[in-house]
């Protein structure tokens, strides 16, 4: 079984064009999609337990030091998801005002569009039974 491609808001795909085009961006991107996942716990569990219980006979100084700068560097990969979801709502809120308002326009010229046809539509009817009289 198929699937038809599945289309996006036009926004999701300038945001993903701009994304895929920066090096940096893609980056950040993988390094915040690793981060925030469960394999990123295991490894750290992991790591900083063998390093606790078979590398250093007194490993907090260090750990502490470790922790902290690496706080500090994922700190920063959330702010830059942050910003880009941020982005991603703006280009998604502009592209529906400008596709709302082009709606309404055009919904506002089909009802006076109808108006006038349903009153030249009466005003015939009018002539009509009054040429029957």
């Amino acid at each position: 079984m198929t699937h038809a491609p599945r289309s996006s808001h036009p926004a999701v795909a300038k945001v993903r064009q701009e994304r895929a085009a920066s090096f940096q961006l893609r980056v950040a991107d993988w390094i915040t999609k690793f981060a925030g996942s469960m394999p990123f716990v295991y490894i750290h569990a992991i790591g900083f337990a063998v390093w606790m219980i078979f590398l250093e006979k007194s490993p907090w100084p260090t750990l502490t030091l470790v922790v902290s700068l690496e706080a500090i560097f994922l700190s920063t990969f959330v702010m830059i998801g942050q910003n880009r979801q941020a982005d991603f709502q703006q280009a998604k809120a502009d592209h529906d005002f400008q596709e709302q308002e082009l709606e309404l326009k055009t919904n506002t010229e089909l009802t006076r569009a109808i108006h006038a046809m349903t009153a030249e539509l009466h005003r015939r009817l009018i002539e009509d039974a009054d040429q029957q009289k």
